[in-house]
């Protein structure tokens, strides 16, 4: 009943920048907390960054003052702006998200996105 799909990976030098996008979508009532995620080969999934409905945020100290994300509670969209990317970014980024939804009765899910790939050259 609900999707989550990302946008904007892709490939680029260190030091430059990437926008990502995930919109959800389907039967939404509404979508509390938004967070990106990365998997690394070989390592475990590590939260990036995430933002509640009111709009507080928390990043992972690897990420402090170079990425930034933000929502549109209107597109039930999330967004993580990425600068002076490192090679070590280089990664599987997820979208997750808290969605209430309607199918015959209100449910509230966590959802994840397909991911999109990140990779930063040196």
């Amino acid at each position: 009943q609900v999707q989550l799909v990302e946008s904007g990976g892709g490939l680029v030098q260190a030091g430059g920048s990437l926008r990502l996008s995930c919109a959800a979508s389907g039967s939404i009532i509404s979508i509390g907390d938004m967070g990106w995620y990365r998997q690394a080969p070989g390592k475990q999934r590590e939260l990036v960054a995430r933002i509640g409905s009111g709009g507080r945020t928390n990043y992972a100290d690897s990420v402090k003052g170079r990425f930034t994300i933000s929502r549109d509670g209107a597109k039930y969209t999330v967004y993580l702006q990425m600068n002076y990317l490192k090679p070590e970014d280089t990664a599987v980024y997820y979208c997750n998200a808290d969605v209430t939804y309607y199918s015959g009765r209100y449910s509230t899910d966590n959802y994840w996105g397909q991911g999109t790939q990140v990779t930063v050259s040196s």
